[in-house]
């Protein structure tokens, strides 16, 4: 690995663990945590379920049109079931968080929004069959998505989301892969 490889992903991994720290006194004051489960599918017969953890602070910005901005977090651990033929690790394990940016209804019972978030996934495994690797267990995590949050207390949501796992180039081959998923949340 050389020097500048190095260097990079000591940056990232500072910049993260000062994020995550400067989030710890938020944590304390935050308004609604929820539990997400998620299904979703990719090429080559890869199938995915997903569980994650919602945090929702319950920031808004730039209020326009009825809609304002919001951001909440999401920590997630999912299981990757390869049945494609010769597949070398059918059973691949995926953790990770995400920050994710909505642009979300102000009020009513339905609350519509868009979604988009990059985070950071580690992989259990990287080869999933002998001819394709993901050559990183570290991996960025980009999605975008539409769902709606609804309930007389907003307790629940749904949605929908396309979701790219790649190492962004850090090395090679960096096939990457996409997921379409659909999941539903409830929150506390």
């Amino acid at each position: 690995m050389t020097e500048k490889k190095s260097a990079w992903r000591t940056g990232v991994v500072r910049g993260a663990a000062v994020a995550l720290f400067s989030l710890a006194p938020a944590l304390a004051h935050a308004d609604q945590f929820g539990l997400q489960l998620a299904a979703g599918t990719a090429d080559h017969d890869v199938k995915k379920l997903d569980i994650g953890g919602v945090w929702d602070p319950g920031l808004s910005w730039w209020h326009f049109l009825g809609f304002h901005f919001t951001v909440v977090g999401e920590a997630h651990v999912a299981y990757w079931d390869l049945e494609e033929r010769g597949s070398v690790h059918p059973d691949i394990w995926e953790f990770g968080a995400t920050p994710v940016f909505r642009i979300i209804k102000d009020a009513g019972w339905i609350r519509p929004y868009f979604e988009a978030g990059v985070g950071l996934r580690l992989l259990s495994h990287v080869r999933e069959t002998t001819d394709r690797t993901m050559s990183s267990s570290f991996q960025f995590a980009d999605m975008v998505g539409v769902g709606a949050q609804f309930g007389d207390h907003q307790n629940y949501a749904a949605g929908f989301r396309f979701q790219h796992l790649s190492n962004a180039g850090l090395e090679r081959p960096n096939p990457g892969i996409n997921f379409s998923e659909i999941y539903l949340q409830y929150n506390f």
